[in-house]
């Protein structure tokens, strides 16, 4: 590939607005210029490639993504802890990693290696080396559980199975854990504010207050964040207070608590394609049956959110449901409630800024050329998000059709 290439699209989404009659140039892996065609001097000197009746844009930003995970109706995940080895699932991680960047997915936030304890940290360094092709990617290691919460469970106290995430008690051993995780390569922590304590029953905090604090200060020292699975207003509140960066799910936030994340600077990722697929692999017909529970419920506090002005994060628990199926979570955003607009903003420009995926998210010059072509126009029709057609990575060309 020439290391001076223009787009010529039919128009370019810039990660905020749309615009008609522009073109981006791309010199190795920056953008030079992004703007209509008589602004650009020399543009002569470039290697042009048409993408007509395609939309350009910035690389999507997955927010919520386990690459170690594949959808439950293949295998139930708590096979997937117990039966499948590391090893297996490094390479079907590397399959997923190659679904996604195909899928126009070029950055994500991977949030926990679900019992294959630091493999996603190693996914990560293979595809940073270039021996695979995947997203640029931010891995949080194995998540951090309270003692006793999380699974896989139902054996006999003589029976020791692999956890799913790496059970702590007290501040000592939780601040210890966050270290450790760190030194490990993880780029992030993941804690689960909130979780089931028995089969079958509802979510109850996990954490206490000082636990989640303490938590959080270990890693701000270090220079990273904290993410929290919490879908309790309790365990919410209890994240939102300690000082977690997004609230992952929050299936039963209210309006008091959303508007408890937008004072304190918190972004909800609402993972509503998690929801839905999991719903569909219990026999719910979608579209010919009434919305079970958990979806009507779903609906309304992802609608409360929107109504609060929190900042919604992009990611939809893609590894519950196939990699590569990334745009099912814009879908849904779109039909509960949310512009298109402002859902492919999510994915983007508010995504980097949130996630902190420097210089990323924009089609603007100066920053890096991670940038996607679509058929169509998803601002008029999000459904258009299937139809990738063009991937760049760091200014390499991995789509081209």
């Amino acid at each position: 590939m020439s290391s001076q290439t223009l787009l010529l699209p039919e128009q370019v989404f810039d990660g905020t607005e749309l615009h008609k009659g522009w073109v981006v140039s791309v010199d190795e892996n920056r953008i030079t210029y992004a703007g209509p065609l008589n602004g650009l001097k020399n543009a002569g000197s470039y290697t042009k490639k048409e993408l007509k009746g395609m939309t350009l844009m910035p690389g999507i930003i997955e927010g919520h993504s386990h690459l170690l995970l594949h959808p439950y109706n293949e295998t139930e995940w708590n096979d997937q802890v117990l039966v499948e080895s590391p090893a297996e699932r490094a390479i079907r991680g590397a399959v997923h990693a190659k679904k996604s960047l195909m899928a126009g997915v070029t950055s994500m936030r991977d949030l926990g290696s679900e019992g294959a304890g630091y493999t996603d940290v190693y996914l990560k360094k293979t595809i940073d080396d270039g021996i695979i092709p995947g997203p640029r990617t931010l891995m949080a290691g194995p998540a951090i559980v309270a003692t006793g919460a999380y699974g896989p469970k139902g054996f006999h106290d003589g029976v020791k199975v692999p956890l799913g995430a790496v059970p702590v008690s007290g501040r000592d051993n939780a601040i210890k854990e966050v270290r450790t995780q760190l030194g490990q390569g993880a780029n992030l922590i993941k804690i689960y504010a909130d979780y089931r304590w028995g089969k079958g029953e509802p979510s109850q905090p996990t954490f206490l207050q000082e636990e989640i604090t303490a938590m959080v200060e270990a890693a701000t020292t270090a220079g990273r964040y904290v993410v929290a699975h919490a879908s309790t207003p309790a365990g919410m509140r209890r994240a939102i207070m300690g000082g977690v960066e997004t609230i992952e799910h929050g299936d039963g936030g209210t309006a008091e608590i959303f508007g408890l994340m937008k004072e304190n600077g918190v972004a909800l990722c609402p993972t509503l394609a998690a929801g839905d697929a999991i719903e569909q692999y219990k026999g719910w017909k979608k579209g010919t049956e009434p919305d079970p529970e958990r979806v009507a419920k779903k609906k309304k506090s992802f609608q409360m959110a929107l109504q609060s002005g929190v900042n919604i994060v992009f990611g939809g628990d893609v590894g519950v449901f196939t990699h590569g199926e990334n745009y099912r979570e814009l879908e849904l955003m779109v039909a509960y409630g949310m512009k298109p607009i402002k859902a492919l903003r999510s994915a983007t420009s508010l995504n980097a800024k949130i996630l902190h995926f420097d210089e990323l998210g924009m089609i603007q010059k100066g920053y890096l050329a991670d940038i996607i072509a679509v058929q169509g126009n998803p601002v008029e029709n999000i459904s258009q998000m299937k139809y990738v057609r063009y991937v760049m990575k760091d200014g390499v060309v991995y789509k081209d059709n």
